[in-house]
């Protein structure tokens, strides 16, 4: 299951090499080319209520009170103080969901937000230099995917040395000097396995 899921964002990462994560190249259209605080959020009377934002986005109402906590949305509260949502949040909300599926965390995405002057929403240019940033995480996570999917039938330098192959290319857990967790899927390991005198093929 893990590793269908990882396989699917590996393919979904390879079709869209060229436009550089393909969520965040939509979100750069002209038209949605968004540079407002709160004073313009407030100048704009289409807002949404929780509910509507919870069933647009397909998020749960606890979630988006969880968002707004961690300063990752913002919304304006009415005269009975009930929150209300500009409706560009739809596409805050939309990014942090899409990118937290491709393995973004959300203090790596509370941090880029955070950049951002004024606390205003991301334009164009901002989701550009986003999209830098996480691209490069999301590459080195497919390349951990593809060792994964590559030595998972082997020993993949964990130190549970349970495989016959484990005594070939991990003996005694050698591997375990290098650093703790799955070492042949952490880090290349062609060149893992010349730091500890092992020949892998």
């Amino acid at each position: 299951m893990v590793l269908a899921q990882l396989e699917a964002t590996y393919f979904m990462r390879v079709a869209l090499t060229d436009s550089n994560l393909a969520l965040l190249t939509i979100m750069n259209s002209k038209f949605l080319d968004l540079s407002m605080n709160e004073a313009d959020m407030r100048r704009n009377d289409e807002f949404l209520t929780i509910s509507q934002v919870s069933k647009r986005a397909a998020i749960s109402a606890s979630a988006l009170r969880f968002y707004e906590t961690k300063g990752l949305i913002r919304s304006i509260r009415t005269a009975g103080n009930q929150r209300r949502y500009h409706p560009s949040m739809l596409r805050q909300i939309s990014v942090i969901q899409v990118a937290q599926k491709l393995g973004v965390t959300l203090e790596e995405i509370a941090e880029e937000f955070s950049a951002l002057p004024d606390n205003r929403i991301p334009n164009k240019n901002d989701w550009d230099k986003m999209a830098g940033h996480w691209g490069k995480q999301l590459d080195e996570r497919i390349a951990q995917m593809q060792r994964l999917r590559k030595h998972l039938n082997g020993c993949i330098g964990c130190g549970c040395l349970s495989l016959k192959h484990c005594e070939l290319v991990n003996p005694n857990d050698a591997v375990a000097e290098h650093g703790a967790g799955a070492r042949y899927v952490l880090e290349e390991p062609e060149l893992l396995a010349s730091k500890i005198g092992i020949n892998t093929e």
